[in-house]
């Protein structure tokens, strides 16, 4: 069975939209955090690149019913990346054909290979 993913909107300083991937969450010193990606997994195809991962927090308000996603603080970010990378090789976040989910496949591309 197919996980449904968890897409977020974001606008650049040129007012441009853009879209990623949100490819697990967990939680940090009380916080909750996501770990996204602006391209799931890059698998060898012509013209493709693999994307970048991203952490942010995420600032739930439940009057408004609403998400932010920020920037987590720096003094954090060791920990973090630390953490989203533990995290990341338990699993393969990966939904690409190439390797159908298996991250031990050679012939996948995706981060966590």
């Amino acid at each position: 069975m197919e996980e449904e993913r968890d897409y977020v909107v974001f606008t650049d300083d040129d007012g441009n939209d853009f879209e990623l991937d949100v490819i697990r969450y967990f939680e940090y010193d009380g916080n909750e955090y996501a770990i996204l990606a602006d391209c799931g997994c890059a698998c060898g195809e012509e013209g493709e690149e693999e994307g970048g991962l991203y952490i942010m927090r995420i600032i739930v308000n439940e009057e408004e019913d609403t998400e932010e996603f920020v920037s987590p603080d720096d003094k954090d970010m060791d920990a973090l990346i630390e953490l989203a990378e533990k995290l990341l090789d338990e699993e393969c976040c990966c939904d690409c054909d190439e390797c159908e989910g298996d991250c031990d496949d050679d012939n996948c591309t995706c981060h966590n290979h």
